[in-house]
């Protein structure tokens, strides 16, 4: 587990990288990454694609709002296997007053793709509670 909050402390995701225009994320596919067959589920790139580009979405845009998530496109390109170290790199496409756009490589130790994705987020007009701030810049300040 890490010490960043939510599923990626559960998937063991840690942030290498962290600022308006790219977060890098880092995790190593262990027995949790794992669906049924012993290989990893598609399901956690998808899951780190989204809270990736959405930790780098809140970072660009501040205290002017919130970011949802509202559309997840992962694609999956190579199999990783257990003990491999994906990075996942979340890059701007677009960011406008109402909704971004990101793009997300999820690479292996050797740099080879292993997904590729886009996760587009909705910014909100609504305040952070200053709990989660407090949470979130503390998750993230101990990289």
């Amino acid at each position: 587990m890490s010490e960043i909050p939510g599923l990626d402390g559960t998937l063991g995701v840690e942030h290498v990288e962290a600022g308006p225009d790219k977060v890098v994320a880092r995790f190593t596919i262990g027995e949790r990454h794992l669906q049924p067959f012993g290989i990893p589920h598609g399901g956690v790139y998808c899951a780190v694609h989204e809270s990736t580009a959405s930790v780098a979405g809140q970072i660009w845009l501040g205290s002017k709002g919130i970011v949802v998530g509202s559309n997840n496109s992962t694609d999956f390109i190579r199999q990783a296997k257990l003990g491999d170290t994906i990075t996942v790199t979340a890059t701007p496409i677009h960011r406008g007053r109402s909704q971004q756009l990101w793009h997300l490589d999820s690479t292996d130790q050797d740099g080879r793709l292993i997904a590729q994705g886009q996760v587009r987020l909705a910014n909100l007009d609504k305040q952070i509670p200053p709990e989660l701030i407090e949470q979130f810049t503390g998750a993230y300040d101990q990289r």
